[in-house]
């Protein structure tokens, strides 16, 4: 459905986006991660074609962007951060607007209204003012222009800004409906959202590619111990004896002992899962278990250990709460340095042509 190749997009000596290579399948639920300046809305932006690319190609649904944009865009449908809503026009106004210019048959345009309409839960505002409308609900009317003619590829900008827990829930399992007769690609600051509404997940830092894979296979990506943490009726020489055969594990270390009762933790190398040779094992020793977990990493923890930087802090707050502007991916500059008058020139250009 979206195949990108050698993606590369350069402002002056910076490269935003370094050679990004990936695909994403019809149906699929991709959740698109990176910290500030990562590039995220830069790659979003050649996606949909808004801004040219340095290098590489992006093909949807078997068209080029550049050599046919006509067919591609009529296959996107796209939120920005920002909904581009007209605020002078009514709801009902607005989307038969975008409709139009989609190019909807006149036919279809009044149950496709209706229902983008009762999809979004905006009906009850059909008739009012975009400027009169709440945050939330500008940004669900932000989400039906996205939906607008069925495309089959629709890309979400942080799709849950500025709506009530309640409503967010009602847009996430929005969003896995649509993805039954859509592909969606999801950029998101909230990690328990992407965790919990897509099936793959793609980091990137710094313009490249970190990551591509499902939610549940990321930790395999890291080097890192997995950790057993166990509460075991029995003494302490008995249990390290009835363990030690099991080869997997690297590690053992005792946490604390009370009323018999030994709390343990086993590191094990490259993520193996022992959970049953230790169950077997503290079985025939006839130590019983009273508690066993696994030490499992939240996509927070795995984000943040994938895109930390060497000798520098990454504090979740900044790097997660914060919300990504448009500027602050676009622009890579530090107040010291600004983008000559011969780079604009160029990029102006490269849109007109």
């Amino acid at each position: 459905m979206i195949e990108v190749k050698n993606l590369v997009k350069k402002y002056g000596d910076h490269i935003a986006v370094d050679h990004l290579n990936f695909t994403v399948e019809k149906g699929q639920i991709l959740g698109f991660l990176g910290p500030n300046g990562a590039g995220k809305s830069t790659t979003m932006n050649m996606l949909t074609g808004y801004i040219s690319m340095t290098e590489g190609s992006v093909t949807i649904n078997g068209f080029d962007i550049y050599e046919e944009p006509e067919e591609t865009k009529k296959a996107i449908g796209y939120l920005p951060e920002l909904p581009p809503v007209y605020p002078d026009m009514t709801v009902r106004e607005y989307l038969k607007f975008v409709m139009d210019i989609k190019k909807v048959p006149r036919g279809a345009r009044a149950a496709m209204l209706a229902d983008i309409m009762a999809r979004t839960q905006i009906t009850d505002v059909a008739d009012r003012l975009i400027r009169h409308l709440s945050k939330g609900y500008k940004q669900r009317v932000g989400l039906a222009q996205a939906i607008a003619g069925y495309p089959e590829v629709i890309i979400l900008d942080e799709p849950t800004v500025g709506l009530d827990p309640m409503q967010i829930i009602e847009i996430r399992d929005l969003i896995k409906e649509l993805a039954k007769k859509h592909t969606v690609i999801i950029s998101s600051h909230i990690l328990s959202e992407i965790s919990e509404v897509c099936d793959t997940v793609m980091i990137i830092n710094k313009g490249k590619l970190v990551v591509m894979d499902s939610v549940e296979n990321l930790p395999k990506h890291l080097e890192r111990q997995a950790s057993l943490h166990l509460s075991i009726k029995g003494s302490e020489e008995k249990i390290r004896a009835a363990l030690a055969p099991i080869a997997s594990i690297e590690k053992l270390s005792v946490e604390g002992e009370e009323e018999g009762i030994v709390s343990l933790c086993i590191g094990t190398k490259e993520r193996v899962d022992v959970r049953e040779e230790v169950f077997y094992a503290l079985a025939g020793a006839k130590c019983p278990i009273y508690q066993m977990s696994v030490d499992d990493m939240s996509l927070e923890d795995i984000f943040l250990e994938m895109t930390k930087d060497e000798g520098k802090s990454l504090n979740p707050e900044e790097r997660l709460e914060n919300s990504d502007t448009d500027a602050e991916e676009d622009c890579p500059y530090d107040t010291d340095t600004r983008i000559s008058v011969e780079d604009i020139n160029s990029e102006e250009k490269e849109r007109e042509d």
